[in-house]
């Protein structure tokens, strides 16, 4: 019974991901778009080898076991974000942007074969009839993109599958069952494409070329992993528990902070780093209002952990574990948090999202490792939120839903607006976040776990949550109309209420992060 319910969740995650994918074809209508097509083919028949590798435990790594493989969904958010890109800077006519697109798009094709290739490899019996389909969608794309890439930038794609191959092997020994196979050709694959952009924009700095805010990003993401692996494999060899573990611990991370961080900062921007994110920070009167105001909200996101953590110690449970609406609470301040920014300031928006990012992780460490004082004390206040997607060492769920917000801010190709496509309808993009995670999940998972009562086929997302959280959507598309005079849909109502429908039903089947993956396929389909 189980297998079978199983079976149709996938059958419906792989027909919404599909109709994505038609979507974005019918729409472009390229060779990059067919090759999209030919992935998401092969993607679903190598999607069933990682999972019964994952229920035989012949997986290589260890995976999270709480949800099925992922390949197909996660094979395409890369390739696609590339490829609507490519369409959107084509139409605005800026050509290093346009072939940014197409490198994005090849990138992540690449990722999505070799961990197709790795399935196929290690699976016994040998799957002839997988393998002949995966060759022939792998030759179809390596065949059209050979045609379509310059030497330069071939040598990129590879260097970015180089990087890739390296972080797994690394980081999925260190994290074991915090990742499922698609979210870590996604999760993986992202840190691998930033620090190849990275060291390329360091070795050919050009000054005056470059957004400093764009540079603020890859710093601080390249930086934050170089120091989890650094302090992974360092408490391996000591105690990260005792008080010299944590006195060493910070004064590593001001060594690592002071001595690479902010020199490679410095490099890139060409201007004291601390220096120019104060300036930033405090530039006008209403970047002040903004971050009180935010301030006030990160201290009330703290209070209702505390009184969260207070109710459980005067129940008679211990075990208690937060409810689903409880863990919304914190999707309503995230909301209220990123409106006031989308609206009033995106920059600062999107630099104060890049702190926040480097914050949570930076705790996430302290956390992890134990490091004194408040090591214990993190483990102890945030236990209460775990769910069966934290089944690894890490708690991911808080850091997935800052990304799930944020990545259509971060990922909103600026120089591309003013001209292109991402007028109109293109400026709703980086409110996808908002309203796919923000408003469409809350939703969802409130009124589904109250009121709900008709389950979709295979799954316990029910009927009445899915729509209300289309509804709910669509009215908050209808309030951005009324606030942020730069949103105008130029008469594409059909195509946005398709593009929440879509991405609500697959909120409804997905086992994977929806936080992540959800403002991801609403992005793709807006820009589209």
């Amino acid at each position: 019974m189980a297998a079978a319910m199983t079976s149709k969740a996938m059958l419906g995650e792989a027909a919404i991901v599909f109709i994505v994918v038609l979507s974005i074809h019918a729409s472009v209508w390229d060779r990059y778009s067919w090759c999209a097509v030919a992935l998401a083919v092969q993607a679903f028949y190598v999607q069933y080898k990682w999972d019964r590798l994952l229920q035989q435990g012949a997986a290589v790594f260890q995976f999270r076991t709480t949800a099925n493989s992922g390949l197909l969904p996660a094979s395409m958010v890369i390739p696609l974000l590339g490829v609507v890109m490519k369409k959107c800077c084509e139409g605005a006519g800026n050509v290093y942007f346009e072939r940014f697109g197409v490198v994005v798009a090849a990138t992540g094709m690449a990722l999505a074969l070799f961990l197709s290739v790795l399935a196929l490899g290690i699976t016994r019996p040998v799957p002839t009839n997988t393998c002949v389909i995966s060759g022939l969608a792998g030759s179809v794309i390596i065949y059209i993109m050979k045609h379509s890439l310059s030497v330069a930038e071939v040598i990129e794609v590879l260097e970015v599958l180089l990087i890739f191959v390296y972080l797994n092997m690394i980081l999925l020994y260190l994290l074991p069952r915090c990742f499922t196979p698609g979210e870590a050709l996604l999760i993986l694959g992202a840190i691998s494409f930033v620090l190849n952009q990275l060291i390329k924009r360091s070795l050919n700095v050009i000054q005056g070329r470059g957004d400093p805010v764009d540079f603020f990003l890859l710093v601080v993401v390249v930086g934050m992993v170089i120091m989890g692996v650094f302090f992974s494999v360092l408490f391996v060899f000591m105690d990260s528990g005792t008080w010299t573990s944590s006195l060493f611990f910070h004064l590593m991370t001001g060594v690592l902070g002071l001595g690479i961080i902010m020199p490679w900062l410095y490099h890139l921007i060409r201007e004291n780093p601390l220096l120019w994110l104060f300036q930033f920070l405090f530039q006008s009167e209403t970047r002040i209002y903004l971050l009180i105001y935010w301030s006030l909200l990160a201290a009330s996101a703290c209070l209702v952990v505390m009184y969260q953590n207070a109710k459980r110690l005067s129940s008679e449970s211990k075990k208690h574990q937060a409810s689903t609406i409880t863990r919304k609470y914190f999707h309503f301040i995230i909301v209220a948090t990123y409106i006031p920014g989308l609206i009033f300031d995106r920059l600062l928006l999107y630099v104060a999202a890049v702190v926040c990012l480097a914050v949570f992780i930076f705790l996430e460490y302290i956390r992890f490792f134990r490091i004194k004082p408040f090591g214990q004390t993190l483990r102890n206040l945030l236990s209460l939120f775990l769910d069966e997607r934290d089944s690894g060492p890490l708690i991911l769920t808080h850091i997935y839903l800052l990304l799930g917000m944020s990545l259509p801010v971060w990922l909103f190709p600026r120089p591309c607006a003013p001209k292109g496509s991402l007028g109109g309808i293109g400026a709703l993009v980086p409110y996808a976040g908002v309203l796919a995670v923000g408003v469409g999940d809350t939703i969802a998972a409130i009124f589904g776990s109250t009121v709900g009562e008709i389950h979709w086929p295979g799954t316990l997302k029910t009927f009445e949550g899915t729509m209300t959280s289309i509804f709910a959507q669509i009215i908050s598309v209808a309030l951005i109309l009324i606030f942020d005079s730069r949103v105008d849909l130029n008469s594409s109502y059909a195509w946005i209420l398709g593009s929440i429908s879509i991405v609500s039903l697959l909120e409804a089947y997905t086992t994977q992060i929806d936080n992540l993956i959800l403002p991801l396929y609403l992005q793709i389909l807006l820009m589209a």
